[in-house]
């Protein structure tokens, strides 16, 4: 992930902060339950090309053989798998 964790926190404080001042949101709750779930959300989000990032490595090490004898470029087979999974599933990176 990109993000620190500290500044993950920090975003979703500012965003409930800003839809509180607007008037968007009004809380009928605690407000630190909101800037919680907010703050999993963003980091799932976050973390998805960090789980798709592993998954093509999980892949690539199938090829591992091909990729010592230089059958295989592993940084250009990284990229292309990398953006099938991309086009299969509709991710937005």
């Amino acid at each position: 992930m990109r993000l620190s964790k500290e500044r993950v926190r920090h975003i979703a404080e500012q965003v409930v902060g800003h839809l509180e001042e607007a008037g968007d949101i009004a809380l009928a709750g605690d407000r630190r339950s909101l800037v919680d779930a907010l703050d999993r959300a963003i980091t799932d989000e976050l973390s998805v090309e960090d789980r798709l990032n592993a998954e093509v490595r999980r892949i690539l090490a199938t090829y591992e053989k091909q990729i010592e004898e230089g059958q295989v470029d592993y940084q250009k087979m990284f990229h292309l798998i990398k953006q099938k999974l991309i086009r299969e599933r509709g991710l937005v990176l």
